[in-house]
């Protein structure tokens, strides 16, 4: 089986993992608030998906790097196999998620989501099909053990369990974590690309990449610190659709 084929072969395998998976959770009984809305319960059931997603490949991401902590001095050219798997794995995600936005005609309401889907995507085939910049996928996805608390609370919230004691303490995790596996990872990838990559072909393409991603990571997280630690800011009125709330500032 040649490179390619056995690189599709196993994006595919993960987006039909997480099908599977979604179709697992339809089992699972909803919480009474959620219940009674079907665009809640598929944004339960996807926020789930989205979480199992980020506890593997949030740890796999990070034991990865530590396990072969030389590969950061390269970043452009190192590679393993385990970053190999990981990002078709992700990738795999990414398409499952879009399609599932898509199909549950919730393309308005998680616009965001598809815009970064679209870049997660494009950047991870770059890096498993041309073999460059595989380290540079695995740090990017530090990103989603920052996910595990960030999806934590928007479960909580769409499902307004009275447990403002877990809320409270995964506010200032969530906080935590942000600064650590989301800022802090996008900061050195950003520094390393300015500095070290040749800004033309893949590299440039990656560029764009990360300047739009450290944009919208900068935007998610003014958004968080206005809701949670500082409510009387004054900010613009999330709009809604026809499909319901927005899906991102919630």
């Amino acid at each position: 089986m040649g490179p390619w084929l056995r690189t599709a072969g196993l994006v595919l395998g993960s987006t039909l993992l997480f099908k599977g998976l979604q179709r697992g959770l339809r089992r699972l009984p909803l919480p009474a608030r959620v219940r009674p809305d079907p665009t809640r319960a598929w944004r339960w059931r996807n926020l789930l998906v989205s979480f199992v997603h980020s506890v593997v490949t949030g740890l796999w991401a990070v034991l990865g790097v530590w396990q072969v902590p030389q590969v950061l001095l390269d970043i452009e050219n190192s590679s393993s196999a385990s970053g190999y798997l990981l990002l078709c794995f992700s990738a795999g995600y990414f398409i499952h998620d879009t399609l599932d936005i898509i199909v549950s005609r919730q393309s308005r309401a998680s616009w965001e989501y598809l815009v970064h889907h679209a870049m997660a995507i494009s950047a991870f085939f770059s890096g498993i099909f041309v073999g460059r910049f595989v380290v540079a996928g695995m740090l990017s996805l530090f990103v989603e053990v920052s996910n595990i608390f960030l999806t934590i609370r928007m479960l909580l919230k769409l499902s307004d369990v009275p447990a403002p004691t877990l809320y409270r303490v995964n506010k200032y995790v969530n906080l935590v974590m942000y600064f650590l596996f989301r800022l802090a990872p996008q900061t050195y990838l950003t520094w390393y690309f300015v500095l070290h990559v040749e800004m033309r072909g893949q590299g440039a393409f990656l560029m764009i990449n990360l300047i739009l991603l450290d944009a919208m990571i900068l935007t998610y997280f003014s958004r968080l610190l206005r809701s949670d630690f500082f409510p009387g800011w004054p900010q613009r009125r999330p709009r809604k659709d026809a499909g319901g709330e927005k899906f991102l500032v919630d």
